[in-house]
């Protein structure tokens, strides 16, 4: 009887501990900009109209699954907005005193929502925007970057260029800013690792290179002579598709086409990554992208959070996130954690061309005294990130 007595005790705690965890709740918004994208030469790889939100679906799903067995309850929040929508509008659409928000947005509306939330303990995570000043002199104290850096993409190709022996660069950069803002990345992975630009060319047609580019690409690469790797910055992706194989010299071709650099592919299958692509497809209906694969890591960074500290919190989250404790588990084949001096998400970062993965970065015998993912991007001595260090 007194056995019975002491099982009944048990079980009554039991339950009234799971009922007091399951009142935790984690509330996340995810807001979405939908973007008129300029024509391009090609429409062979349209943009999905659900990029991004699918992968934070699937986080969601991930969280629910842990969070069912501890008592976490969390809900997602999905806002879209028009091309022209003043992201003011945001004000009337959620409560910005206490969230999480995850946004696949611009660089501009990015500083906005987090102008919105400098007087509260939000925490916002970019998906989307690769801006290496986002991370550096413009970085925002309150935001996390789990979409990787221009800066990570361009040194990952620098890590493999010069551990091939192809130390010698010729570049060809298209007309748009993101364009040019790729290149100075490039540029600077160059001067970084060591690497020659032997020869740098704007991209100026406005022909179409469906029909001539066998005749005009030759032409305009012919002054590229005593070069190893051809890179084209082509963030649109207009016209770097018709460089491959009409070049006037046989050279392979990286950078916005051939060898890509990117944080998730379709070909990645190593690390369980297979389970975490078929989950994907089978939401989806299409391939996991590099904003879904980050939107997913977003959530699932929350989720993780949560987990470990068994709170929501959010101090306390955003305290844990920078912490040495935080790791994620991201089918790359190393942990996930965030850099502490910009709030940006290390993660292995993917070379690829359109049917497999040829190496990830970074790259064996590319050393750091405490983390190797360190190599890729800015490092701490690096930064200039002093309004993320203050907060």
């Amino acid at each position: 009887m007194k056995f019975l007595g002491m099982l009944l005790a048990i079980s009554i705690a039991m339950l009234a501990n799971f009922a007091f965890a399951n009142d935790l709740r984690v509330s996340i918004t995810y807001v979405m900009r939908e973007q008129n994208h300029a024509p391009t030469l090609s429409n062979l790889d349209p943009i999905p109209t659900d990029l991004g939100v699918v992968g934070a679906k699937l986080g969601l799903v991930d969280n629910q699954t842990t969070g069912k067995f501890l008592g976490h309850d969390y809900a997602l929040d999905i806002i879209t907005l028009a091309p022209d929508q003043d992201i003011s509008t945001l004000k009337d659409l959620i409560d910005f005193g206490e969230t999480i928000l995850v946004a696949n947005a611009p660089t501009p509306d990015l500083i906005a929502i987090s102008q919105m939330v400098v007087e509260s303990a939000a925490i916002l995570f970019n998906a989307s925007a690769m801006d290496n000043a986002l991370r550096n002199e413009s970085c925002l104290a309150n935001m996390f970057h789990t979409a990787p850096s221009h800066a990570m993409l361009t040194d990952a190709l620098a890590q493999f260029a010069f551990a091939k022996k192809w130390q010698l660069w010729a570049m060809i950069v298209g007309p748009q800013s993101a364009d040019q803002a790729l290149a100075t990345s490039f540029e600077k992975s160059i001067n970084k690792f060591g690497i020659d630009l032997v020869g740098r060319k704007d991209w100026t047609f406005d022909t179409d290179m469906r029909r001539s580019a066998s005749n005009e690409i030759p032409l305009f690469t012919q002054d590229f002579k005593d070069h190893q790797l051809l890179v084209v910055a082509d963030e649109t992706n207009d016209f770097a598709r018709y460089v491959v194989y009409n070049t006037w010299l046989p050279r392979p071709v990286a950078g916005s086409v051939g060898l890509v650099t990117t944080g998730w592919a379709r070909s990645v299958e190593q690390y369980g990554a297979v389970q975490l692509q078929n989950r994907f497809s089978d939401l989806a209906n299409r391939d996991m992208r590099q904003t879904d694969y980050a939107s997913w890591a977003a959530i699932r960074a929350i989720g993780e959070a949560v987990t470990r500290t068994n709170t929501n919190d959010l101090k306390t989250l955003k305290s844990y996130l920078l912490s040495d404790e935080f790791a994620l588990a991201g089918f790359k084949g190393r942990k996930l954690s965030f850099r502490s001096w910009n709030g940006q998400m290390r993660q292995p970062i993917v070379l690829a061309h359109h049917d497999a993965t040829v190496a990830m970065a970074p790259l064996a015998g590319f050393l750091h005294q405490y983390n190797e993912l360190d190599t890729l991007g800015l490092d701490q001595p690096e930064s200039n990130c002093t309004a993320f260090q203050e907060d």
